[in-house]
């Protein structure tokens, strides 16, 4: 296991504007964490006011860092965009921007609807283009920038029960990459990161029982279960300057399952 206290420290972060959707939780929150840890300001968003707030308190306690947040459900576009507006007039222009809020709620072929449809990629897909068409702009002033979308290894390993989060989550490989050229000549970097199945509270409460532990055992090459902060350590490198050149790229982060 990893001792926190010999990892990576990227200067580059320091005093950089990031923005993250889906902050208040799970992986979104390691993330935060991660990024006011290497002395970044950041800025996030999430429906789970009650965490969302504890979250921010915690973290400033004792740091230098500026945090911002709002509650938003990111099903509304608008709203969406005009959290990012705020808090760039809050905490200045967003070198970063870490697209992070999905929600893989099982259902079936049968039972899903055009309504149905519609709310999950409102939720698994749609932000991600926003929050990237909202932040751009900001990005070209300061020179320059990256944003990570976080996608999924369950569509690529055939997981089954959600192929509407399957759907929405294999599109983001083409958002990263559709767009990579464009931004590309703006220094504007756009990589995926694609986790396994991570430990979060949600997923161990939800849908880790004794098969799912005999699953991790049989399919990961490393035996330890992935962390959320393992996603975050990801992000941190192609967020700072050591991942200068890296863009169209997807990474995994899975333990070798996939």
């Amino acid at each position: 296991m990893s001792d926190p206290t010999k990892l990576a420290r990227y200067l580059s972060l320091e005093g950089k504007n990031v923005f993250i959707t889906g902050g208040g939780t799970g992986i979104g929150a390691a993330i935060v964490a991660a990024f006011v840890e290497q002395g970044a300001h950041v800025a996030f968003v999430d429906v789970a006011e009650a965490e969302s707030r504890a979250l921010a308190a915690k973290l400033a306690n004792g740091s230098k860092a500026k945090i911002w947040w709002r509650t938003c459900d990111v099903r509304d576009v608008a709203a969406l965009q005009a959290a990012t507006h705020d808090a760039a007039r809050e905490l200045g222009d967003f070198s970063v921007l870490v697209n992070n809020v999905a929600r893989d709620d099982r259902h079936t072929l049968e039972s899903v609807t055009p309504e149905y449809w519609d709310e999950r990629m409102s939720v698994n897909q749609r932000p991600a283009f926003f929050a990237i068409q909202s932040l751009v702009p900001g990005m070209k002033r300061l020179g320059g920038g990256s944003i990570i979308n976080l996608g999924s290894t369950g569509w690529q390993t055939k997981g089954s029960g959600y192929p509407c989060y399957a759907i929405a989550k294999s599109s983001v490989n083409g958002l990263t990459r559709g767009l990579a050229d464009s931004l590309g000549a703006d220094r504007i970097r756009i990589n995926t990161v694609s986790p396994g199945w991570v430990m979060t509270e949600r997923q161990i409460s939800m849908w880790l029982n004794a098969e799912g532990e005999a699953d991790i055992q049989r399919n990961q090459c490393l035996p330890d279960k992935l962390q959320p902060s393992d996603v975050a350590r990801m992000v941190l490198f192609l967020a700072s300057d050591d991942g200068a050149m890296c863009t169209a790229q997807e990474f995994k982060v899975d333990a070798g399952w996939n």
